[in-house]
């Protein structure tokens, strides 16, 4: 049964977006029906789609949650939704919730796809939740130290996040790694050292990645320390890293590893799920330190010109788009 309408934001091709609209259908069984209030825009990860560089054997693996359509396009993608629930089991209705989702002013999905926000978070800074998961799961597979000298390369959201979070790691050493000035603004707002890259330190115990350039990657072999760890968490798309290989990294014996945020480090598989690792992470948003991360904010009607202007801007964090119920 379909009672109301819905807007969507889809990429019809490289470059190229429009709003649909559709009709919603009722919530049935253990679903919820959800108004949009916030989303935003994950600049790395849609840059990439906006601009048609998933790679053809990307594509199944790429998939986002309720995605429609199919890469290259036209497709509807994202995985930022914080909304309130209209419609569904009586517990939810009336809650501010987190949905992996993508930009619509209003959809139905499972129960079990929406995280209850937690006391403390309001809805527009929950939108940092997706990225919050990925900066977990970074230093889940990273397994900082007491004490350690860290390095996160890229400071973009997902590596601010990673440096907030280690530095509360008592005795460490965070330096973030970024050629831009606006960047160290925001790092200094969080309270962590961001310098350029001829200028980071050396002999890092373990270092982060997560500037989505390659160079980043070769800068992470040059600063690490012996026997360091490095955690790759750029996604490159069509883009090829090349690395040197045959210097640093055999002669200091480092470790590279790779993260992502699609499947749990095996050693929280037996007691995490993706429901507690989501929980986790908007439990980490209390702080409203984090707002400085929301680098801009626009309205949901304007998505497709919008898009157009923060996928060239390299300045943007995370770009808030606000609903028209809200």
């Amino acid at each position: 049964m379909y009672d109301v309408k819905s807007t969507a934001f889809w990429t019809i091709g490289a470059g190229q977006g429009e709003l649909r609209e559709a009709p919603l259908p009722s919530p049935i069984g253990d679903e919820v029906q959800v108004r949009t209030l916030y989303s935003a825009v994950s600049r790395g990860t849609e840059s990439l789609v906006w601009r048609g560089l998933v790679p053809e054997s990307e594509y199944e693996r790429m998939r986002a949650p309720f995605q429609e359509g199919a890469f290259s396009g036209p497709v509807k993608y994202g995985y930022i939704a914080v909304g309130i629930v209209e419609a569904g089991p009586s517990s939810l209705i009336g809650r501010n919730v987190f949905c992996l989702h993508p930009h619509q002013d209003r959809f139905v999905v499972p129960a079990s796809a929406v995280t209850p926000l937690p006391e403390g978070v309001p809805p527009s800074r929950a939108v940092l939740a997706a990225n919050m998961e990925t900066a977990v799961n970074g230093l889940w597979d990273a397994k900082p130290l007491l004490g350690e000298k860290i390095t996160v390369i890229g400071a973009g959201v997902v590596g601010l996040l990673i440096a907030y979070l280690a530095a509360q790691i008592p005795g460490t050493q965070v330096e973030v790694i970024d050629p831009l000035p606006a960047k160290a603004a925001a790092a200094k707002a969080l309270g962590v050292v961001c310098v350029p890259p001829d200028a980071a330190s050396r002999d890092a115990d373990l270092v982060l990645h997560a500037s989505g350039n390659p160079a980043g990657l070769e800068l992470a072999l040059e600063i690490s320390g012996f026997e360091a760890r490095i955690v790759e968490m750029s996604w490159y798309g069509t883009m090829r890293a090349s690395l040197s290989l045959g210097g640093a990294f055999h002669a200091k014996r480092l470790k590279l590893l790779s993260s992502q945020v699609g499947h749990l480090p095996a050693g929280q598989l037996p007691r995490w799920d993706y429901k507690k690792r989501m929980e986790l992470a908007l439990r980490l948003l209390c702080d409203p330190m984090l707002d400085v991360l929301i680098s801009g904010e626009d309205i949901f009607e304007d998505l497709p010109d919008v898009m157009k202007r923060i996928t060239q801007d390299q300045n943007t964090l995370c770009h808030r788009i606000r609903y028209h119920q809200n």
